[in-house]
């Protein structure tokens, strides 16, 4: 039954966006690394020691191959990684002004103006290998939804787990309000879905992360709201990967209480929401999404993870 507390073997398992982030400033390409907010936060928890079991969809390629060398070097399990042969795996591009901190995206190669390939979500034959991994995982994490991926939340719900979604838009409403059913916990930002998200959190007896980027963040459970006001960075050199690493903060946190979907709590969530908004202060003063974490270590993320607001 949903709810039921079991005995789980993983961590978190994830799918949902994750491809090569090439970061341009000044008009050059200055480095290149696993980027997508999947990505991102299973690679975080990975290197936060937690047992960690992404669930993607690349292709047989050196960008691929890339992908995958990077999740192993922190320890996560690629084993549920599959490689197409014959399809290119998704690049996307970030441009960075490291004077204000501010970024924005593109999927077209600024040195060639052609295309990069597109991320592509996991299938339901990709699923199959991967299901005692779904079934036995504390937390599922998902930013992006799919037949597959939904299965696969319904999977980490009926058996007890907590499913963290991390929606950006609604391209297919029915299968949205799928994953809704599913869900523990959402995040999104008030800007993007909150006119459409907002006026049924009550209803739907989840946990609400909404997100107002600068402002902070508030944490909505039925009739109850917290706010979090934004902590303050030391200093700004890149804000990517900001609210990824409220999410890191978040997970982690749940998973240092052993929560489970039965015994998830406002506390839980609070707690966990002011231990990322102060990872996600910290890396704002490195370059690219995960930048604490490479220039630092996990030793240095721990100790903002543990630092009190």
């Amino acid at each position: 039954m949903r709810g039921q507390i079991v005995k789980t073997s993983v961590d978190v398992a994830g799918s949902g966006f994750a491809v090569i982030d090439r970061l341009y400033e000044r008009g050059s390409k200055q480095q290149e690394s696993l980027g997508g907010s999947c990505a991102n936060v299973l690679w975080s928890l990975a290197m936060l020691n937690r047992s960690v079991v992404p669930i993607l969809s690349l292709g047989d390629d050196a960008t691929g191959f890339e992908m995958v060398h990077e999740f192993e070097s922190v320890g996560a399990d690629t084993r549920y990684i599959t490689r197409h042969a014959g399809r290119l795996s998704p690049v996307l591009v970030q441009f960075l002004d490291a004077t204000t901190g501010e970024h924005h995206f593109s999927f077209t190669c600024p040195d060639t103006s052609t295309r990069f390939p597109a991320y592509r979500p996991i299938e339901l034959s990709e699923l199959d290998a991967a299901r005692p991994i779904v079934e036995n995982c504390a937390v599922f994490y998902s930013d992006r939804i799919s037949p597959a991926i939904v299965e696969a939340m319904r999977a980490t719900a009926e058996a007890g787990g907590i499913v963290y979604f991390e929606p950006s838009a609604v391209s297919d409403e029915a299968l949205f309000r799928q994953a809704l059913r599913y869900t523990s916990i959402i995040k999104f930002s008030e800007e993007r879905l909150g006119h459409v998200l907002r006026p049924h959190l009550s209803e739907m007896q989840i946990f609400g992360m909404v997100t107002h980027g600068e402002r902070g963040l508030e944490v909505v459970h039925g009739n109850y709201e917290v706010s979090c006001s934004a902590i303050t960075a030391p200093r700004v050199l890149d804000t990517c990967g900001s609210g990824d690493m409220v999410s890191v903060g978040l997970i982690d946190r749940l998973l240092g209480a052993a929560a489970t979907a039965a015994t998830l709590s406002l506390e839980h969530v609070v707690a966990g929401a002011r231990a990322g908004q102060s990872l996600a202060s910290a890396n704002c003063g490195f370059v690219g999404a995960r930048g604490l974490f490479r220039e630092l270590g996990a030793a240095a993320a721990r100790q903002a993870l543990d630092t009190r607001h």
